[in-house]
């Protein structure tokens, strides 16, 4: 049975990356936040929240999904790439409502349940 309809009101991508990717990482992000007028948060060199690698989070509202998955596609140049929304549900935006570009990586969901 579907699933009621949820109110998806903006979508945060996070960008991974390590020491060796760093410089591509930020580039990329600043290019994105450059090119497509984003929200680019800061660049961790360190773990943060779930994520289980350096990451770099670009927030963008729900209307511009369809500008802004193709850029990422486009962009990415092998960086991987988690993207969910943001409905209020932190656990579900991080389980259930997920996207990778590129390599999957396994999230650390404690701190939602």
């Amino acid at each position: 049975m579907p699933q009621p309809p949820i109110e998806i009101s903006a979508y945060h991508a996070h960008v991974y990356f390590n020491a060796d990717s760093l410089d591509q990482a930020v580039e990329f992000c600043e290019q994105t936040r450059h090119t497509l007028g984003i929200a680019m948060g800061r660049v961790h060199q360190k773990l943060v929240g779930p994520h289980p690698e350096w990451s770099c989070q670009l927030s963008f509202s729900a209307e511009r999904i369809g500008e802004v998955l193709p850029w990422l596609i486009l962009n990415r140049n092998g960086l991987s790439i988690f993207i969910h929304p943001v409905t209020g549900n932190d656990l579900d935006d991080h389980t259930l409502y997920v996207m990778w570009l590129g390599d999957s990586k396994p999230l650390n969901i404690e701190q939602f349940l």
